[in-house]
């Protein structure tokens, strides 16, 4: 008698939702979860590939035709964007049954910036400046656009890296669409920690997201969100209205750095565009191979508040969020 053979342990689970076209298949494995959307891990059966299947909970948005018009418009912009720092997407569909919208998206293993910043803690300056130029790159990309797509809230959160090649690629476009639908007039989509002041008065233009991508780097040089020495939302709209900075702004002991980051959060009428930026002689010498030194800050700088320990400052971010209209609002996550 033959023996038996051992059981398959490493085998995938079966899919738990198949797509409409039958392509992509779902797995009950969470990649990610926000207070809006959850992140599952998914296959593509036609090329062979691992992707992330995102799941946004509409409810109540889609009130008539036009509310559906204006969601298939921005899905179909999405499908068009082509860039190596923007994350693709593939695929998208709306299920009427379970009140949610499906996007398929490519996926990367090493999870967030803000994740791999954790997880890798001594970093060269010199590998800060080039995730620096890459994410600049994409928002390039987005702004170049008529009218110009702005993301409303890029973070650290969503802005995924492929570990074994250094790159970075921004993510979560077009949740801030979906969602700016479903509040009132007088409520805010976003991040309140990486929020420049004019989006809270709801006249702004793209500088926004050259505003939280300065928060972005002051979040990764310190370990620290902006605004951590604030116990809630309310706080950190007050600080940013009276053009307070963050504590942890006073940590970077690295005066270049620190510079860099002050061009990008200052006031709107003086903030530089993603493409100024680019040519900044901060990022210039990114491949010069005589620049070694790691990032420096100073997180035991009690004037700042905040903890000692790189990472116990971090926490999860406030929702609350805003509803301009300069320019045409894309995809976020919360």
């Amino acid at each position: 008698m033959p023996p038996t053979p051992p059981p398959e342990t490493d085998a995938e689970p079966e899919f738990a939702e198949i797509d409409p076209t039958g392509r992509y298949g779902r797995y009950t494995e969470v990649l990610g979860k926000g207070a809006f959307k959850t992140v599952y891990k998914a296959f593509d059966q036609l090329e062979g590939l691992e992707v992330a299947w995102n799941q946004i909970k509409v409810g109540d948005i889609l009130r008539n035709n036009d509310d559906l018009e204006r969601l298939r418009s921005e899905v179909r912009l999405l499908k068009t964007l082509k860039h190596k720092n923007i994350i693709k997407f593939y695929n998208s569909w709306l299920d009427k049954k379970n009140n949610n919208i499906n996007f398929i998206t490519e996926v990367f293993t090493s999870g967030t910036l803000r994740q791999y910043r954790i997880k890798h803690k001594k970093v060269d300056i010199r590998a800060l400046k080039k995730w620096s130029r890459q994410i600049l790159s994409g928002l390039v990309y987005l702004h170049g656009h008529d009218p110009p797509i702005i993301h409303r809230d890029l973070k650290c959160d969503n802005i995924f890296v492929n570990g074994n090649q250094g790159e970075v690629k921004i993510g979560d476009l077009g949740l801030a669409t979906i969602l700016d639908n479903a509040r009132s007039a007088h409520s805010i989509i976003g991040t309140p920690e990486f929020m420049a002041p004019e989006l809270y008065d709801e006249e702004y233009n793209e500088l926004v997201d050259i505003y939280a991508f300065g928060m972005c780097l002051l979040e990764l040089v310190t370990f620290e969100y902006p605004y951590c020495e604030c116990s809630n939302a309310a706080q950190i709209y007050k600080k940013v209205s009276d053009g307070e900075r963050p504590g942890s702004l006073a940590k970077i002991e690295d005066p270049e750095v620190k510079f860099f980051i002050e061009k990008c959060i200052a006031q709107a009428s003086q903030r530089l565009s993603a493409e100024e930026l680019l040519v900044d002689p901060f990022l210039l010498d990114v491949d010069d191979e005589r620049i070694f030194y790691p990032v420096q800050s100073n997180t035991n700088a009690s004037d700042a508040g905040g903890s000692s320990n790189p990472s116990a400052n971090y926490r999860t971010a406030s929702s609350v969020g805003s509803r301009g209209r300069t320019g045409r609002n894309s995809m976020t996550s919360q």
